[in-house]
């Protein structure tokens, strides 16, 4: 959201500064479509207590503007994840998927509003709860549901299924079957974006059950060392 906002922000003050350097009829037209931007604007008040903190100098802040447009953009996203989970759950009950079958159901506005402030240089790694992600990482539905039902034409051609999807163009990393594998996997990516220079950054997502692994915390303890563009992500799926 805070990412939607600054955007949005930007381009308003850039219709006020163009519109001071042009004739007044285009003066008048850029205007109307800066007051536009400005009326599809909401603004959001943050509790403090939405917040705590470890050692942070920077606090969040009290306010967030976001459009409306993307917040609608947002919801549809939501809904397009949650049918695809229910879609699954039909299909292994129905027995077209077997094996293990973990859902992203409930957890849908987290990934939604990490992916917001995201580039598609960044790269994306998580747990064993991996369609949905998948998706966000520009993966599509097909390949996702043939990946579920073991076909060739998934994502990981049919070997990964549930618990181990890919997709490298998006910079995605896959699912991960062991509880709090992706933390340290994730900080070596983040290791490769600072190597590399390329100012990405990798966001490692992991549940409330992985948060007490001690590999999880050697991954806090190396990124913080090296400085590593690593951000940890805890999805309270209890």
């Amino acid at each position: 959201f805070l990412g939607s906002a600054k955007m949005a922000l930007r381009l308003v003050g850039l219709a006020i500064v163009r519109s001071a350097r042009t004739a007044p009829a285009a003066r008048m037209q850029i205007s109307q479509r800066g007051m536009a931007a400005a009326a599809d604007e909401v603004t959001y008040e943050l509790p403090e207590q939405m917040f705590a903190y470890h050692k942070f100098e920077q606090r969040a802040p009290k306010t967030t503007v976001v459009q409306k447009s993307d917040l609608i953009q947002y919801f549809k996203t939501m809904a397009l994840y949650r049918r695809v989970e229910m879609q699954s759950e039909d299909l292994y009950r129905n027995k077209f998927i077997r094996g293990f079958l973990h859902v992203y159901t409930g957890q849908e506005a987290v990934l939604v509003g990490s992916e917001a402030v995201l580039k598609p240089t960044d790269s994306a790694i998580t747990a064993y709860r991996d369609h949905c992600h998948y998706l966000a990482r520009g993966g599509t539905v097909r390949a996702c549901l043939a990946e579920l039902m073991g076909r060739y034409d998934g994502c990981a051609k049919g070997k990964g299924g549930s618990m181990h999807m890919y997709h490298k163009p998006g910079n995605f990393y896959g699912g991960n079957g062991i509880v709090g594998a992706q933390g340290p996997v994730g900080a070596g990516i983040a290791f490769a974006h600072k190597y590399r220079g390329d100012g990405g950054v990798c966001v490692a997502s992991y549940g409330d059950g992985a948060a007490n692994q001690g590999q999880l915390f050697e991954a806090y303890n190396m990124a913080m060392l090296w400085k590593l563009p690593a951000i940890f992500v805890c999805e309270n799926n209890k």
